[in-house]
């Protein structure tokens, strides 16, 4: 089972980036270089990618199933409005260095 123990949420005062996240799994494992963006459809959560020389961007890591993506994209988002409501009125604007947040009880 997959635990996520530790999100640090970096946000970003730009339009289409809100955010760079990190997420540290089973208090083992660290995933950095997740960020929130602001799409067409409104935010979500991008993994970790590197360009390719066509010009594609490819995840270098990802979940390989729609639950375990709804339970890391429900995570990080959670604690995004955490770190965007302790900003105050200001919002991104307060450019603040990720608050390190200890879970429990959230298992995969």
């Amino acid at each position: 089972m997959i635990q996520i123990t530790e999100v640090r949420v970096s946000l970003r005062d730009d339009d289409k980036l809100k955010a760079f996240v990190s997420i540290t799994l089973n208090d083992s494992f660290v995933v950095r270089g997740l960020k929130i963006i602001h799409g067409n459809t409104g935010l979500f959560v991008a993994m970790p990618s590197r360009k390719r020389p066509d010009g594609q961007h490819q995840d270098l890591a990802h979940p390989i199933n729609d639950q375990t993506r709804k339970y890391l994209t429900e995570i990080v988002m959670a604690e995004y409005e955490r770190e965007m409501a302790a900003a105050g009125p200001e919002g991104a604007k307060v450019q603040r260095e990720g608050a390190k947040v200890q879970r429990e009880g959230h298992h995969y």
